[in-house]
């Protein structure tokens, strides 16, 4: 395997490429194939994490005063580079996250989206003017920047979530610190690079790699005004604890239980395509992954025949890559077993495939009790539980069982009970008669109940994580 130039291994801090300050390293690997050693990539701490945020800090002050238009430039030619470069993002994905090639394309594209979009927002960055109550006085309502966030996020989607978040808080006129998940600094450098020669001034956008230490140092910061975080429910409230006490404004995208439902009136072979999809792309690692399914008892039989056909076609290596890690790829083994522990009958996979990597079959679990453990927690792998319902009334209270509301979807042809569906669904993004995961860069992504606590990510409304209103009166 190539080679990656060393400055990608360090942090990026006030403009220059450096070593981390604890002197430790940590060694990034390739979980479609273990033999690959893609490097060993920066371990920061504190003392990282202070000169980052002391550096976002700095540079905020001429930022802001570019103004959102100017600012939005910047964003334009990032975009740009990442076009220019958009294999070489695509080839760092699939190496250290371990997606499809395909899969990781399709990821670079949803960031140039993002971006795209983003960059747009720099003319629409408004308030209002409102009436006064008194004469000869103008009134109006702006937006300022919050200060300096801190940016944490995932490896699942490791361009495209940094990217939401990267975007916004510099259009807005933050001081950033990204801090990507250690499974993936690869693409995190190769996305810092992208802005750096974009010319966003130095300080403005800094990396520190490294996975707690780097973290928790993040948000105890006090001179950090806000954190978006995109990650696991434990660590979002150990987020949200912790900055509690300093009203740390925090944006937190959390787990999911997505089901899509399938009434006895639904189009099988389309529902079937579109559960497969949304249950074992990207090998389910993904916050929207289909991981239950809720079909009638009418049609459950003739539902799980053509699902079975389905994923009996999807091949290890060529149509699903591996999940992350040995812990993921564990994890999922052991919920397959305490699924089957608890009464449930795995009709297709259920183990590990073969491979020089963390590859899991494709796995499909009948008879899944509505209240077990692996249909009610989230699970990050490929592995779907079917679960029977009686009608659309018992559909609809299995799908809201769980503590999750990321994503909901239905495939009925009764255009009543569609509506009556996304009324009743406690989720966030909703989908009917098409798969349940994907969004679009202008629509909110979001989750409802433990899925989400802040604004949205994506769309208009993200700006009310990254900006705070002002309001003016003036006399004249």
């Amino acid at each position: 395997m190539a080679t990656i130039p060393s400055r990608y291994l360090l942090n990026h801090i006030g403009g220059e490429w450096r070593a981390p300050e604890s002197g430790q390293t940590r060694p990034n690997i390739n979980p479609g194939d273990v033999s690959d050693h893609i490097g060993d990539f920066a371990e920061s701490g504190g003392a990282d994490v202070e000169l980052a945020v002391e550096a976002a800090a700095a540079a905020m002050p001429a930022w802001k005063a570019l103004g959102p238009i100017k600012r939005a430039e910047y964003l334009r030619a990032a975009e740009r580079l990442i076009e220019e470069r958009a294999e070489d993002f695509a080839q760092a994905i699939t190496r250290e996250q371990g997606k499809l090639l395909k899969e990781a394309r399709g990821e670079v594209k949803r960031a140039l989206a993002i971006l795209d979009f983003t960059a747009g927002e720099g003319r629409r960055l408004k308030g209002e003017t409102l009436p006064a109550e008194e004469p000869r006085t103008f009134a109006y309502t702006f937006r300022a920047p919050i200060g300096v966030v801190g940016l944490v996020t995932p490896w699942n989607f490791p361009l495209a979530i940094p990217m939401w978040k990267v975007a916004p808080a510099l259009l807005a006129g933050c001081g950033a610190v990204l801090k990507p998940s250690p499974f993936t600094p690869l693409t995190a450098a190769l996305l810092v690079e992208a802005f750096v020669d974009a010319g966003v001034p130095a300080g403005v956008l800094n990396l520190v790699q490294g996975d707690i230490a780097a973290g928790e140092a993040l948000v105890s910061h006090p001179r950090v005004a806000g954190i978006s975080f995109t990650g696991s429910l434990p660590v979002g409230l150990a987020i949200h604890t912790a900055g509690a006490p300093r009203l740390l404004r925090t944006q937190l995208e959390l787990g999911g239980k997505n089901a899509v439902l399938v009434l006895a009136d639904a189009e099988l072979d389309k529902a079937v395509k579109a559960t497969a999809f949304g249950a074992f792309g990207q090998s389910g690692q993904r916050c929207s992954a289909t991981s239950r399914v809720v079909v009638d008892k009418a049609v459950k039989e003739q539902f799980l025949d053509k699902l079975v056909a389905e994923v009996a076609q999807i091949k290890v290596g060529a149509d699903i890559g591996p999940v992350i890690n040995e812990a993921r790829m564990q994890a999922c083994l052991d919920a397959i077993r305490t699924a089957q522990e608890a009464g449930a009958k795995v009709v297709a996979g259920g183990g590990r495939a073969p491979g020089n990597g963390f590859y899991v079959e494709p796995t499909v679990l009948r008879d899944v009790p509505w209240d077990s453990e692996i249909a009610q927690e989230e699970i990050f792998g490929p592995v779907l539980s079917v679960v029977d319902c009686d009608g659309f009334d018992d559909a609809m209270r299995i799908s809201n069982s769980v503590k999750y509301g990321m994503s909901g979807t239905i495939f009925t042809q009764d255009p009543a009970l569609i509506f009556e569906a996304l009324e009743r669904f406690e989720a966030g993004m909703l989908h009917v008669n098409r798969p349940g995961v994907g969004a679009y860069a202008h629509l909110p992504h979001m989750g409802a109940k433990l899925s989400q606590f802040g604004p949205p990510e994506c769309s208009p409304q993200v700006w009310d994580f990254y900006t705070e209103w002002r309001s003016a009166c003036v006399s004249y």
